[in-house]
C-alpha cells in the first residue's frame, strides 16, 4: 500500500519555493521560452502545408472558440444532456454525409476506427458460424489498412493497381472466395484517382457475401457530392482532421468515428448514445464488440467537427468543389516539372508525381530543399508503387496566391538541381535541425544530437 503524506494549511503555508522544487524562472523567462518552442515548429497556421494523404488543413478559429464551451464538463458527470445532444447530432450528420445507418464516435483515431470496423466484421461471420479470415487490400492503401487487419487477426493480401492507377479487376476476382471477410478501399485512391468502376467493385464482393469498408481518409474530396453508401459500402470511418478539420498531429487527440448499415449496428462499440425523452449512455448491447476506448470520446475534437459541418450546412459540397480544383490547379501547373506516373487527365483532391527524373537527386532531397523556401515539403515515397513519389494536397482552404507562390518554390528548387545540386543535398539550411539520421532515429527515437547528425 501506498503511504501518502499529508500536509496541513499550516504546513502549506510554511514551505518555501525551494522546498518544493520549483524551478525559479521569472515570468517573461517561462513565457518565451514557450514562445520560442513554439516558432520551431512548423503549422498550417504559420504557412502551406501540402502534405498529401494526410491533409494538414486549416481549424478554423471559430471551431476552438465553440470547443472550448464545453471544457468544464467532466467526462464522470451522470447527466450530460447538452453533450449527448451534441454528440447525436454529430452522428446523425455523418450518418447522413456517408449514406450509412448508423454512427459510433468513440474511435479514438482513424487508424481505430479502422480496427474497431474489423472487430465488428469479425463477430458478423462469427454469429453467422462463417470462418472468414483474409481481407483484401490494394497496394495503394494506406498503411494503416493492412496494420489494422493484421491487429484484428485476418490474413492480409493484396490487389493490384492497373496502368490507369486503378484496381485490377481480374486480380481482384481471381482473390474473391467465401474465406475473404472484407475488401477495404479508399476512393479516390491515394494515388488522387477516383475508382471508376466501384459500383461494379463493391457488387462483386456482395456476391461473394464480403463486407466492403470504405477508408474515409479521402473522404473530403467528395464530401456533398457522392456517398459511400450509395457506392455498396457496408462501413466506412472517416478521419475528422481531414474532413471536418479538427486538429492533426503530435500524437493527438484526434477522432476516427465509423458508420455502419443497419444490420451491422447491434455490433457497434459500447457504450451508444439513446434518446428515450431523455440522451443517455447505453451499454445493453448483447452483441456490441464491447468497449474500446473510456468515456465517450475526444469531445473537444467531435464538437469542433460539427461545428465545421454546420458551419457550411447544405453548402458542404463547397469543401470538395475547391478541394478538387485547387489540386487539379496545382498539378497541371507542376506536371512539367516531374513524371506523371498515371498521366490521368484529372485527379481528386491530391495527386503524385514522380522526381525520378532528377536522380540522383532523390524526393527526399528536394523536400528538404523546398524547406529553405519556408514552406513545408510535400509527402515523400508514399504511395509506394511510385518510384521516388511526391503526393500533395493543397486542400480546399488555400488560396490562388498560395498556390502560385508553391510553384515558384518548386520552379527554384529545379534551378538548384541544375546550377547546384549539392544545395539539395545538403539541405535544409534554414531550419532550426538540419538533416537527420534517418536510420538511426528509426532503430533510436531520442532527440540526441547523435540522431540529429548525418551520416
Amino acid at each position: 500500500m501506498t503511504n501518502y503524506i499529508e500536509f496541513s494549511k499550516e504546513d502549506v503555508c510554511s514551505l518555501e519555493r525551494k522546498d518544493i522544487d520549483i524551478p525559479d524562472f521569472s515570468e517573461l523567462e517561462v513565457v518565451r521560452y514557450f514562445t520560442n518552442l513554439s516558432r520551431i515548429n512548423w503549422a498550417v497556421d504559420v504557412g502551406f502545408y501540402p502534405l498529401g494523404s494526410c491533409t494538414m488543413k486549416y481549424n478554423p478559429k471559430i471551431n476552438d472558440f465553440i470547443a472550448n464551451k464545453f471544457n468544464d464538463f467532466h467526462p464522470y458527470l451522470d447527466d450530460a444532456q447538452p453533450i449527448l445532444e451534441l454528440l447525436k447530432k454529430l452522428e446523425h450528420s455523418i450518418a447522413y454525409l456517408v449514406g450509412l445507418d448508423a454512427v459510433s464516435l468513440l474511435p479514438a483515431a482513424g487508424a481505430q476506427g479502422e480496427y474497431t470496423a474489423l472487430l465488428i466484421a469479425k463477430k458478423y461471420f462469427n454469429t453467422k458460424s462463417e470462418l472468414r479470415d483474409t481481407v483484401l487490400i490494394p497496394d495503394s492503401a494506406h498503411g494503416t489498412n493492412p496494420a489494422s487487419a493484421s491487429m484484428a487477426g485476418f490474413n492480409v493480401i493484396t490487389i493490384k493497381s492497373n496502368n490507369q492507377g486503378q484496381i485490377d479487376i481480374d486480380d481482384l476476382k481471381n482473390k474473391l472466395g467465401s474465406h475473404v471477410a472484407v475488401f477495404m478501399i479508399t476512393n479516390p485512391n491515394t494515388l488522387g484517382i477516383y475508382e471508376k468502376n466501384i459500383e461494379d467493385i463493391t457488387r462483386l464482393c456482395r456476391d461473394y457475401g464480403v463486407l466492403t469498408y470504405y477508408d474515409g481518409a479521402n473522404f473530403n474530396a467528395i464530401i456533398g457530392k457522392l456517398r459511400p453508401g450509395d457506392m455498396g459500402f457496408d462501413m466506412v470511418h472517416l478521419n475528422l482532421h481531414k474532413t471536418f478539420s479538427t486538429p492533426h498531429g503530435s500524437g493527438g487527440p484526434g477522432a476516427g468515428p465509423i458508420a455502419v448499415r443497419e444490420f451491422l449496428k447491434r455490433f457497434l462499440p459500447v457504450p451508444v448514445i439513446s434518446y428515450n425523452g431523455k440522451y443517455r449512455l447505453d451499454f445493453d448491447l448483447p452483441d456490441s464488440i464491447g468497449m474500446i476506448r473510456d468515456f465517450w470520446g475526444n469531445i473537444g475534437v467531435l464538437v469542433r467537427a460539427l461545428a465545421y459541418i454546420l458551419s457550411y450546412g447544405k453548402d458542404i459540397r463547397k469543401v470538395s468543389e475547391f478541394a478538387v480544383l485547387n489540386a487539379n490547379y496545382l498539378r497541371k501547373r507542376l506536371k512539367d516539372y516531374f513524371v506523371d506516373p498515371y498521366d490521368q487527365e484529372f485527379c481528386a483532391h491530391e495527386f503524385v508525381l514522380s522526381a525520378s527524373n532528377y536522380k540522383p537527386i532523390k524526393a527526399m532531397d528536394i523536400a528538404k530543399r523546398m524547406l529553405d523556401y519556408n514552406v513545408h515539403s510535400p509527402t515523400t515515397y508514399f504511395p509506394l508503387i511510385v518510384e521516388e513519389a511526391l503526393m500533395i494536397e493543397p486542400t480546399e482552404t488555400e488560396t490562388i496566391h498560395t498556390l502560385d507562390h508553391f510553384v515558384e518554390v518548386v520552379k527554384s528548387v529545379v534551378n538548384d538541381i541544375n546550377t547546384d545540386p549539392s544545395l539539395l543535398t545538403e539541405a535544409p539550411f534554414n531550419t532550426p535541425v538540419g538533416r537527420v539520421n534517418d536510420a538511426l532515429a528509426s532503430r533510436e527515437p531520442k532527440p540526441t544530437k547523435k540522431s540529429l547528425n548525418k551520416e
